[in-house]
């Protein structure tokens, strides 16, 4: 497979060769012979997820408008908080110890990898090279190839439900291209799963539909969504058995649909979850269950950020490693979920068998307008159910479900869609090639303009550093288009 160039201009290598990483897209990783796992003797099995994310800021000079833009690890390791910035850097590494150390004793672990690409355009410009040589390994080596999972996301680390839907795109694109430049169309290829920034899932029909839509073209088999940002589809009622897979269906205004695998992160204190190792624990305690007249094992998953908070820093490596090495060969090993998945295809179960649920509060605007009426209807029909209801609302779902993405924040807001909005006039719509220079360098500021972290703050020097952003991508369009 050919090569491609890791940073062109000096900026991370995010587009321009999409026909060289068109392949990956329905490649079909073949993962179970190499499993170890005999999935027919076990009775249940978990999988966990490490997120891990910095955003990228201009704060590399005293001049907000004239600064650098520097990952914010690097504003730590340069100011008061580099004792932190310094055991976040060996965070974004240790598994490329932790794996071959327990593959050595005989142990199959598992992991599965979600790194946005802000986080890792950051780490090269800082020259973190130790990361990317523990990640290779551990990605590309055959001996641990079974044991790391890649889960796709959007570069800048924007949140789904308030971002537009061709910028959402856009960023998801970006981290396929700039993850093959770092590790290789091969490795590409093996990406299947895909982690919503901020485990947000939007649940306007029309968005939804279109988040879907990106997935599946882009090669994605099935996503992690959060329990409590879906519902039946057939009640709108909470899941039954969050255990399982399950199929979520989007409908848009116009009556086309979209589906894609679902795996269910339960509720619960993530961090405090993953560093105790409790989804092992808690599979433990599930049996077989049937799906398409299979019997098939349970699936406890849940995600946490890999680096944040000092259960994550200090317990989470030998808690482990112990769970590891309990759990390894036992009718309660720990699995990655797309050789769960190949599993469940060998025994012929299919998406269609998995229980059907969508984004939430989707069943009361269906129940108002059960035939496609087109996008207006959907809007009266929207607007209708949030006079009536105060709690309703299609601001979508995440972990972070007590804080709006969109109230609050139109001091930020509007400059990002300002932006947007021309970059969608002046260089998606007059077509220019996404080869050339001055593309790469105008999406690349597009990108970091929807970063969550702007409006996770969403004020003070955060917000600062947003609308920074968006001057900056606007003066980069105006100049060059």
């Amino acid at each position: 497979m050919t090569k491609m160039a890791e940073y062109i201009d000096g900026l991370a290598n995010i587009c321009g060769q999409e026909d060289a990483i068109a392949p990956a897209r329905t490649a079909a990783p073949a993962l179970l012979a190499d499993s170890g796992i005999d999935f027919s003797r076990i009775k249940s099995a978990f999988t966990i997820a490490l997120h891990m994310h910095q955003p990228l800021i201009p704060a590399g000079g005293v001049d907000l408008h004239t600064a650098e833009i520097i990952s914010n690890l690097k504003h730590m390791m340069d100011g008061a908080d580099s004792y932190n910035a310094s055991v976040f850097h060996s965070c974004y590494k240790r598994m490329g110890d932790i794996i071959p150390e327990l593959v050595s004793q005989g142990k199959r672990p598992r992991v599965m990898l979600d790194y946005s690409g802000c986080l890792l355009d950051g780490l090269w410009r800082m020259g973190l090279s130790d990361v990317f040589e523990k990640l290779r390994t551990i990605t590309c080596d055959p001996a641990y190839r079974s044991c790391v999972e890649w889960l796709g996301t959007a570069w800048g680390h924007p949140v789904a439900p308030s971002t537009p839907v061709q910028d959402y795109r856009l960023h998801v694109m970006a981290w396929r291209h700039h993850f093959a430049a770092l590790f290789g169309l091969e490795a590409l290829s093996r990406v299947k799963g895909f982690s919503p920034c901020e485990m947000a899932l939007p649940n306007h029909p029309d968005v939804a539909y279109a988040f879907v839509s990106t997935l599946k073209e882009s090669g994605y088999r099935w996503v992690l969504v959060q329990e409590h940002t879906v519902e039946r589809v057939e009640d709108g009622g909470g899941l039954r058995n969050p255990h399982c897979p399950h199929r979520l269906v989007t409908r848009n205004s116009q009556g086309e649909t979209a589906s894609i695998i679902a795996i269910i992160k339960t509720q619960g204190s993530d961090t405090k979850l993953i560093g105790q190792m409790q989804p092992y624990y808690e599979a433990k305690n599930l049996g077989r269950i049937e799906l398409g007249g299979k019997s098939v094992p349970s699936l406890a998953a849940q995600i946490a950020d890999g680096e944040n908070g000092g259960v994550m820093m200090n317990e989470f490596p030998g808690k482990y490693k112990d769970a590891t090495c309990e759990s390894s060969g036992t009718e309660t090993p720990p699995v990655n979920v797309s050789e769960y998945l190949e599993y469940l295809d060998s025994l012929g179960v299919r998406e269609e068998d998995l229980p059907a649920v969508q984004p939430v509060m989707q069943h009361r605007i269906w129940d108002r307008m059960p035939e496609p009426a087109g996008h207006d209807a959907l809007a009266q029909t929207i607007a209708h159910l949030q006079a009536e209801d105060s709690r309703f609302h299609m601001e979508g779902g995440s972990w972070t479900s007590n804080i709006s993405w969109v109230r609050g924040y139109d001091n930020l807001l509007g400059p990002m869609e300002r932006a947007s909005a021309m970059f969608n006039e002046k260089v998606l719509r007059q077509n220019i090639p996404t080869s050339e220079p001055r593309y790469r360098k105008a999406l690349y500021h597009l990108l970091l303009t929807q970063t969550s972290c702007y409006r996770y703050w969403g004020e003070g020097t955060w917000a600062d550093y947003g609308r920074e952003l968006c001057r900056r991508t606007e003066e980069i369009i105006n100049d060059n288009f």
